[in-house]
């Protein structure tokens, strides 16, 4: 779509792989911001193995933006081995991993990666919010310290996330992007585990609060037992606040069964639903971020 917008998405997990696949129907460029602090399954084993930053993520959103119709590889990124001596492990992950290894740098693995899977480097780019490994704790409501992304997941009644150590990096161009972004898509996805696991990044952070472009907040389609358990739309956007990421506009799907609460900004109501699942669905998602994303006025 050339003269389309310049988009950049941060998250993590399978709902920013929607906001990806949305985002290629609409934009002229897309980022992927994705948090790498994931320490579960596949991830979670080689994350203990090697001491690298999590790939999971990784691996599915550069699997949303291949160009799978043309490229084999693309489509077994998802690939995930049985009975073996790799068994649970994704392809996607251990080639993450392996070029890792011998390229000593995590970005240019991920790079090396689009480029296989025949990602077009001048409209698409998936990026770690940081390429240092990272952990996330929080505190809750009641004062309990609970540490690790899968545990976090499970416990309701956060009160604080952080990043451990808290002071890492962000890549080289990330926050350019923010800053020439025309919309920046904020999920959807869990608030704390993946959304907050790649803003709270400090230089990602910081650019959230100083660019331009228009923060959009997709919101789920339903609370997450544990991380999120009891929230209303307005909740989650208050988490957010709470760590000092702000949106201007909340998109939230029609049908939702959260209470929509008092959001104090705009809302923009859309059909989002895919067929027969409570997932955003990635053709009408393109649709409704399509139709808020604001004129460009100037080169950004």
């Amino acid at each position: 779509m050339s003269g389309g917008p310049h988009v950049v998405a941060i998250g993590g997990g399978r709902g920013l792989t929607a906001t990806l696949r949305a985002a290629r129907r609409y934009a002229d460029s897309v980022m992927g911001v994705v948090a790498t602090a994931d320490d579960s399954g596949s991830t979670g084993r080689l994350r203990t193995a090697l001491a690298i930053p999590a790939p999971g993520d990784l691996r599915r959103c550069l699997a949303a933006l291949a160009d799978v119709d043309d490229r084999p590889l693309g489509r077994a990124m998802e690939h995930r081995f049985a009975g073996t001596d790799v068994a649970g492990h994704t392809l996607g992950n251990l080639l993450l991993a392996a070029l890792f290894e011998v390229t000593g740098d995590f970005v240019e693995a991920t790079d090396e990666v689009a480029r296989l899977i025949g990602m077009d480097p001048a409209r698409s780019r998936v990026v770690p919010a940081t390429a240092e490994p990272v952990h996330l704790t929080c505190t809750t409501t009641d004062g309990r310290e609970v540490n690790g992304q899968y545990a976090i997941s499970k416990t309701p009644g956060i009160d604080r996330l952080a990043l451990d150590p808290p002071q890492v990096k962000t890549p080289n161009g990330v926050v350019d992007a923010i800053h020439r972004a025309d919309q920046v898509v904020l999920g959807p996805g869990s608030v704390y585990t993946s959304i907050l696991a790649a803003a709270l990044v400090p230089e990602v952070r910081v650019a959230l609060a100083t660019t331009t472009a228009q923060r959009v907040y997709v919101c789920n389609m339903e609370p997450e037992p544990g991380e999120t358990e009891g929230y209303d739309v307005a909740a989650h956007v208050a988490a957010l606040s709470r760590h000092g990421v702000e949106a201007d506009i909340v998109l939230v799907p029609d049908g939702t069964s959260l209470a929509l609460g008092d959001v104090r900004l705009p809302v923009v109501r859309a059909d989002l639903t895919g067929t027969g699942q409570a997932t955003h669905d990635s053709w009408k998602l393109a649709v409704a971020l399509a139709a808020i994303v604001p004129a460009r006025t100037d080169e950004r």
